[in-house]
């Protein structure tokens, strides 16, 4: 029994208690809305880790609306009263964790989802949401166009770097990857594309419905949706596997000639060359997607099957969506400022291929970027805002960074880097810090000229 005096307080506790349903053990708080990404600071949420998506959507070309259910499988990474979900626009029917259903509130792109039972740390979980709605078209603070984006016989979904929640809820930061299984209803007569491997396709009822399986961690930024009236074709590879990879390409019929057929007969070559230089290709599929211009503006590495607008499909192109899926893809960034990391390596990719093909050294192609004043607006690992994330140096300065090593380092020990930092961190993220370390235990020597003046360095050097 208390003393006397501990009887008020013992007594207030309890009503504490008994107000707050806490029976003594560890009361669960909400996840944090926002990853403090140095570049878009509330993308992402604090809590959890996604393992899987399972995605189900109907879209009608002709109301541009998607029906839709996500089924988000997740780890609790700290005691859950409540966590967050990134969803822009659409409209959410209903939400359940774990069979039950869970409040739901809504402020801007951020769910919040208050579960009937608290989620203890290291429980996994696995939440419903159903919802409905026309998804939007982002544009970004450089102008160009994201998200869903509707087509004239169709749409298109591209997510870099936020575009991903315009048509599934989900944690839509870099840094937490999950598997997925997307399936997709069309009207009849169109076919439904996404990540990874088809594992079935049926139609009735004057419907399509494509399953698709991306057995391998993936950022949801590289998810996509391309819906269309798409000729498709089929190959296979070895690409430094063992089995044979199947390459599967789509093309709008608007954007078949005789150069766009000869290059998409060019994937399965041009991944057995990269394999080569890059080690084996990650994935379990391969292939790419061609859009009739308009559709979208830029090519982008879109995980297993890259997208191109028709303008934009070339052989250059290729090569550096195609690298993406080793550098940006199996190795994806920490946050985006080390988004360098992604295209740096993918231009690299593209003078590399036209050392090999087009008999221009790698040096020739540095001393070209380096004569580019647009290179040398800001240092690649430190672009001064959200905007600039795309920007020249993050390509051309990032990949003459690259060169420099390999001048430094010699052929051997930078080509055991192409392929070693890939295997090392496949399927995981990465910093540039990370990579500073990777590069110098490989070297066994530090390269602080490199970092200094051609990674950090303000301004442009005197001589390449």
């Amino acid at each position: 029994m208390p003393s006397r005096s501990l009887a008020p307080l013992v007594l207030a506790l309890g009503l504490v208690l008994a107000l707050t349903g806490c029976s003594g053990g560890v009361e669960g708080t909400p996840g944090a809305a926002g990853l403090r990404d140095p570049y878009f600071p509330k993308l992402g949420n604090g809590g959890y880790d996604v393992r899987h998506y399972a995605l189900s959507l109907a879209y009608d070309p002709k109301t541009r609306r998607i029906d839709a259910t996500a089924e988000i499988t997740a780890a609790a990474t700290q005691n859950l009263s409540a966590f967050n979900l990134d969803l822009a626009g659409l409209t959410v029917r209903s939400a359940a964790v774990d069979g039950k259903p869970a409040a739901v509130n809504r402020a801007g792109d951020e769910l919040t989802l208050r579960p009937s039972e608290e989620i203890d740390k290291g429980a996994v979980f696995r939440t419903t949401i159903s919802y409905t709605g026309v998804p939007e078209t982002i544009t970004d603070a450089d102008g160009s166009k994201e998200g869903w984006l509707p087509t004239a016989d169709g749409a298109l979904a591209v997510g870099q770097p936020t575009g991903s929640m315009t048509w599934f809820p989900g944690n839509h930061h870099p840094s937490d990857k999950a598997t997925y299984a997307v399936t997709l209803t069309v009207p009849a007569g169109l076919k439904a594309l996404s990540n990874g491997r088809l594992m079935s396709e049926r139609t009735a009822n004057g419907r399509t419905t494509a399953v698709w399986s991306a057995p391998e961690p993936m950022a949801s930024y590289l998810a996509t949706v391309a819906i269309g009236g798409y000729k498709t074709g089929t190959a296979k590879v070895r690409a430094g596997t063992s089995a044979d990879l199947p390459v599967l390409t789509a093309i709008d019929p608007s954007a078949r000639d005789a150069e766009s057929d000869a290059l998409l007969a060019r994937v399965p070559e041009i991944l057995d060359w990269q394999a080569e230089n890059f080690g084996p290709y990650p994935f379990s599929a391969a292939g790419a997607i061609v859009d009739r211009a308009g559709d979208l503006g830029y090519a982008l590495e879109t995980q297993t099957r890259p997208v191109f607008p028709r303008p934009a499909f070339d052989a250059p192109t290729l090569v550096h969506e195609l690298a993406h899926q080793w550098y940006g893809d199996s190795v994806s960034p920490k946050t985006w400022r080390d988004m360098w990391l992604n295209e740096g390596f993918a231009t690299y990719a593209e003078w590399l291929y036209a050392e090999d093909f087009e008999d221009t050294p790698a040096q020739e192609s540095f001393e070209e970027a380096f004569a580019d004043d647009a290179n040398w607006a800001f240092p690649p690992a430190d672009p001064p805002g959200a905007e600039n994330i795309s920007d020249a140096p993050v390509y051309g300065r990032g990949a003459m960074v690259l060169h420099k090593i390999r001048q430094q380092v010699g052929d051997d020990t930078f080509y055991e880097i192409l392929r070693g930092w890939p295997a090392k961190y496949r399927y995981r993220n990465a910093t540039t810090d990370d990579f500073i370390a990777y590069v110098e235990d490989v070297a066994d020597e530090d390269l602080d000229e490199v970092w200094d003046v051609w990674l950090y360095g303000d301004g442009k050097p005197d001589r390449p």
